[in-house]
């Protein structure tokens, strides 16, 4: 019996050294995802502002795209790309426009991939410095007021701002 167990512990311990060895990486779960977007989307109903919003994971994936009634036909792919904007970049996309405007060299990022749109109203979504997606938010009547919807939908998921 004592022969079986240490026969069988030699032959898994490889594999579990191996596992162990493995990266890990933070992710965004899909219900997280759905609390950040119904908060966001509630914060602009709330001032009558019929939005999208969109949530990505890290790879840019979409995990959700909330529309409000009545809500215009661009707002879904507006807040999609948004989304896609911050988790590809990391960073808030209000800045993007003068960031690019101010150096001839970054204009370059317009063009880099046709999904991000360089607006206000996305947001990277982040646990401490682990970036795992975007949240992006369509439809208001300024970038601005997307992006305060933005911000609501990172304080119901206690992520960083």
């Amino acid at each position: 019996m004592i022969r079986t167990i240490v026969l069988a512990a030699s032959l898994l311990a490889p594999l579990a050294a191996q596992a162990q060895d493995l990266p890990t990486a933070p992710y965004l779960p899909l219900e997280t995802a759905i609390k950040a977007a119904d908060a966001a989307l509630k914060a602009c109903a709330s001032d009558g502002n019929n939005v999208s919003v969109a949530i990505v994971a890290r790879d840019g994936s979409t995990k959700v795209l909330l529309k409000a009634d009545n809500s215009g036909p661009h707002t879904g792919a507006s807040a999609t790309g948004k989304a896609f904007t911050s988790a590809a970049l990391g960073r808030d996309t209000a800045g993007l426009a003068e960031f690019i405007a101010s150096k001839p060299a970054n204009e370059g990022l317009r063009d880099m991939d046709s999904r991000m749109i360089i607006q206000a109203g996305g947001l990277p979504i982040k646990f401490g410095k682990a970036l795992v997606g975007g949240i992006g938010v369509g439809g208001a009547p300024s970038g601005d007021i997307d992006a305060g919807c933005a911000v609501a939908g990172l304080k119901a998921i206690a992520a960083a701002e």
